[in-house]
């Protein structure tokens, strides 16, 4: 009887698999077409006039850290490059981690809240998504401009004589990504403390344990499941962060997205810029992976 059963079950999953497999196949075709061909092209030579021209070449890997003389045609690190590299990951860093430092106790306040106006603080919390992220970015660079409401504002109080030149800056663009993104880390962090058993507090206090120890050695090992899904979330986009950028940076403080584009458009160099793109996959894949090996080690089955 148990084996009837068994096998009744082994041939409607069978069955299930059979039904599903032309949707798979087409969510295959669409996700990972479009990756194999930028691995495919990240091989090859590029044409004169963009597209690509099929003959093997590791140039385009080498370029993303090597750049050869005009002159004498020997290998040198590519400054240029290197320089995007580093402001990519560190203004993603400190996007990061500024969201945690603003979105901890926003999500904090929310989860301690009476239940019935919880949803109402989420809702202001996700309203920013209502807008395109074109028009929310170009609302913080009317914001930031020599002309713009902040620089007005602190000249006609006093604070300053002139406008700060903040847009096209590095600063611009780790405001603009921190407003962006700043949703994406209160979330999963509200998600996370909204579960925490606030007796645990009273037994740390029991123990005379200061706010300090409290914060270090319960609420942040209790929370960290909400911490690390935040991180990554927000670390990821902003890592491959274009429309940002492009509009407070101004072409001049570029990230691995614009780079990318560029290789496309102007630079004509299809390869690099598709050897950029599969490395920035790695990246993000490797980023995704720690998340889920500290997840599963911390928050055991599921």
């Amino acid at each position: 009887m148990q084996e009837t059963e068994a096998t009744r079950e082994a041939a409607q999953v069978r069955r299930n698999w059979l039904l599903s497999l032309p949707a798979l196949c087409l969510l295959a075709a669409g996700a990972i077409g479009p990756l194999f061909i930028m691995l495919v092209y990240s091989f090859l030579t590029p044409g004169k006039y963009g597209n690509v021209e099929w003959i093997f070449s590791l140039d385009a890997w080498r370029g993303i850290l090597f750049t050869r003389d005009i002159f004498d045609d020997t290998l040198k690190l590519a400054d240029a490059h290197l320089t995007i590299f580093w402001r990519s990951v560190r203004l993603s860093f400190m996007t990061t981690v500024f969201t945690f430092v603003v979105g901890f106790p926003t999500a904090w306040f929310i989860a301690t809240r009476a239940p019935r106006w919880r949803a109402f603080w989420l809702f202001l919390i996700t309203i920013p998504f209502w807008t395109n992220l074109l028009i929310r970015t170009f609302a913080i660079n009317q914001i930031i401009r020599n002309e713009g409401f902040l620089n007005t504002a602190l000249i006609k109080i006093g604070v300053i004589s002139e406008p700060l030149n903040l847009l096209y800056t590095d600063l611009a663009v780790f405001v603009g990504m921190t407003y962006v993104y700043l949703p994406l880390m209160v979330l999963p962090l509200y998600a996370a403390i909204e579960r925490f058993d606030h007796r645990l507090l009273e037994a740390g206090y029991d123990l005379y344990a200061s706010r300090l120890a409290v914060l270090r050695r319960i609420i942040f090992p209790t929370v960290k499941p909400g911490i690390i899904a935040g991180s990554i979330l927000v670390f990821i986009p902003s890592l491959g962060a274009y429309v940002t950028p492009r509009i407070l940076g101004g072409g001049r403080n570029m990230m691995i997205g614009n780079f990318i584009d560029l290789q496309f458009g102007q630079g004509r160099n299809w390869p690099l810029g598709a050897s950029l793109s599969v490395l920035l996959l790695v990246v993000v894949t490797a980023a995704l992976l720690i998340y889920v090996r500290f997840a599963n080690r911390d928050g055991g089955h599921g």
